[in-house]
């Protein structure tokens, strides 16, 4: 797929920063997107990389090619009900994980089943949703080094879903697809039980490997 520019929708956060850093060095152009525009702007230009840049969540909806929002989900409908008419005809990779504080490491699945249901009603039918990153650790995101992970990637559109693996395989990773967006509640899920195992194992780098495939190049 062509590199070109890709907004991160959130890209302030830990998750996104680490997102943001590896794509950029993989040679896609960075929009990160902030309700704070001026904040984008002086956080982008901390990362140190000519294409990284800084602006509003419209701006950069507007602008990106594509789109990955990495909000908290409190934030997750308002952002992309914002954003929905600039990200028509476009993939919008959502990362959101329904977690509900305090309790984040016991599963409390929304009403609607799940984020990328949310997701859906907020993006309205132009807009191709996929879910995918909600079992990566933000730290080793921000790090150089390879990650021992793998990332599920849930979609009703096959294109799309090709479209996300590819931009999972510019962060080092190994994407698969798993299925219709309505399989994301299993990811989502599994976002909780690995907080429990991090706390249990006193570690924060707990994730997934699928065995006994061969990922499709």
């Amino acid at each position: 797929m062509k590199r070109g520019k890709i907004a991160i929708l959130g890209g302030t956060g830990a998750l996104g920063s680490g997102l943001a850093r590896r794509l950029a060095a993989s040679g896609w152009h960075v929009l990160i997107g902030s309700r704070d525009a001026g904040r984008a702007g002086e956080f982008a230009a901390s990362l140190g990389a000519s294409n990284i840049e800084g602006m509003s969540y419209a701006e950069a909806a507007e602008q990106g090619d594509l789109a990955i929002l990495t909000v908290p989900f409190a934030s997750q409908s308002e952002v992309i009900a914002a954003v929905a008419s600039h990200l028509a005809g476009k993939v919008l990779i959502d990362a959101t994980v329904p977690l509900k504080p305090p309790k984040v490491s016991m599963v409390q699945l929304p009403e609607a089943g799940s984020a990328a249901a949310y997701a859906v009603r907020a993006a309205g039918a132009e807009v191709w949703v996929v879910s995918a990153f909600q079992n990566v650790s933000a730290q080793l995101l921000q790090d150089d080094g390879d990650i021992d992970c793998d990332v599920l990637v849930t979609g009703d559109d096959a294109e799309a879903r090709d479209m996300t693996i590819a931009v999972v395989r510019d962060c080092g990773l190994r994407g698969w697809h798993a299925g219709p967006l309505a399989n994301s509640v299993a990811a989502e899920a599994l976002t909780s039980l690995l907080i429990f195992m991090n706390r249990t194992y006193k570690s924060g780098h707990a994730g997934i490997r699928i065995t006994g495939l061969e990922p499709h190049e």
